[in-house]
């Protein structure tokens, strides 16, 4: 016998402990060498746990245990052998040949292998998603090993928007009972308390008129999509307006480092996106060398690595500035909580219809209202308020983002 010790690997530097979210296989299972076989939730991220090596596992941890990194967590006899997947199928029986009316009433003979145990069945993390949804093995298809199904197989079947039954309403019991908040949720827990007891926030606001963005987009957006392959968002406008503005005042792309203050030559752009797991922020590298289309395309490839649960720490860590928009949920205005150790946070809202003043008449245009939480121990409500001011006159004069003597908005566009 020849048993192979796994261990927790390290999912980035300051993580020192991980919960195990799920197992993905029973205990005794036959496990091939890269299959995943546990979700893990770290305090920034949940990742899989690939086998080592192929083999029989014996679990030395359970589901919601907290393990250190580099302990043991389960042991694979890699001396095992792989278990038949299939029984052998039957050969027919030699018989003469029947006469014409005996191959009319002749039964069909199944000759196909019989299906594997594992086809339909769910994973304990995709059970749980299941289960949470009200939705039945018919309605997932499975991807994994012989057709296994997935967290990953759930997530997207539940974003192609399937028609979900009817949830039940109060029951009239008066019953309760109680979750264990994932490692996740109790990190994001306690570095919320500790902004509001650690720094000196404060939120300012401002109103958009998104008109002129809006009829951008109208104008360009078939063109945008046709030569870039990613549709024209909001969310790039924002973001480039932002970049523009850091660039002016960089106190506000700032953090505060012990008894020093840490400036940075880069805007690296936390976008806070909701995943299954919650709300999570990946960030973008040099936001401020990127144009629009490159903008969409990192925001969109990190929005699907957070909805399948595939996000890494590194692609977490590092932002000096966060974007949120909370108006995708109908919220009017809010005032957004920094996300540490940053120091500033834009919150974006929803687009409403209004009646304004323009050059002395009454208009109805689509207003956005913004608000920038800050830490004042670093950020003079000047600067904060000159940042936010300089924000709206870019997204709404979009020239302004760009400097040259070609149509700016196409040049802007990258058209």
């Amino acid at each position: 016998m020849s048993l192979l010790e796994m261990k927790v690997p390290s999912p980035g530097e300051s993580i020192s402990e991980v919960e195990i979210a799920a197992w993905l296989v029973s205990e005794g299972d036959y496990v091939e060498k890269d299959q995943a076989i546990a979700e893990v939730d770290s305090d920034k991220a949940t990742l899989e746990l690939p086998a080592e090596e192929s083999g029989t596992i014996q679990f030395k941890a359970e589901e919601g245990d907290v393990v250190e990194v580099g302990q043991v967590v389960c042991i694979i006899d890699t001396s095992a052998k792989a278990p038949e997947s299939s029984e052998p199928v039957v050969a027919k029986e030699e018989k003469p040949d029947p006469k014409p009316e005996e191959k009319q009433q002749a039964p069909k003979v199944e000759t196909s292998a019989k299906k594997s145990y594992a086809e339909g069945t769910p994973s304990p993390a995709a059970a749980k998603i299941m289960s949470e949804n009200n939705l039945g093995s018919g309605q997932v298809s499975g991807t994994g090993k012989d057709g296994r199904i997935l967290k990953s197989d759930v997530i997207e079947a539940l974003s192609k928007g399937l028609e979900m039954p009817v949830q039940k309403g109060w029951s009239n019991s008066r019953e309760t009972s109680r979750e264990r908040m994932s490692m996740l949720r109790r990190k994001i827990a306690e570095r919320l308390v500790s902004v509001k007891n650690e720094t000196a926030m404060l939120t300012t606001f401002n109103e958009i008129d998104m008109k002129p963005i809006m009829d951008l987009r109208k104008k360009y957006k078939e063109t945008f999509a046709k030569k870039h392959g990613v549709n024209l968002g909001f969310m790039s406008f924002f973001t480039k307006a932002v970049t523009e503005a850091l660039q002016l005042f960089p106190a506000v792309n700032a953090q505060i480092d012990g008894t020093e203050v840490l400036l940075h030559d880069y805007a690296d752009i936390g976008i806070a996106v909701s995943s299954p797991k919650g709300l999570m922020v990946p960030v973008v590298r040099n936001a401020e060398s990127m144009s629009l289309a490159e903008i969409e395309s990192e925001i969109k490839r990190l929005a699907i690595k957070a909805r399948d649960g595939k996000i890494t720490p590194d692609e977490m860590t590092g932002g000096t500035f966060t974007i949120t928009n909370g108006g995708v949920f109908g919220s009017m205005l809010s005032t957004p909580i920094i996300n540490p150790p940053q120091s500033a946070i834009l919150g974006m809202h929803n687009i409403v219809e209004r009646p304004v003043a323009i050059n002395g008449k009454v208009e109805i245009r689509p207003i956005m209202y913004l608000a920038l939480s800050y830490d004042h121990r670093i950020i003079d409500g000047k600067e904060s308020v000159s940042f936010l001011v300089k924000v709206k006159e870019m997204l709404e004069n979009p020239d302004k983002m760009i400097f040259g003597s070609k149509d700016p908005k196409e040049i802007l566009l990258g058209l």
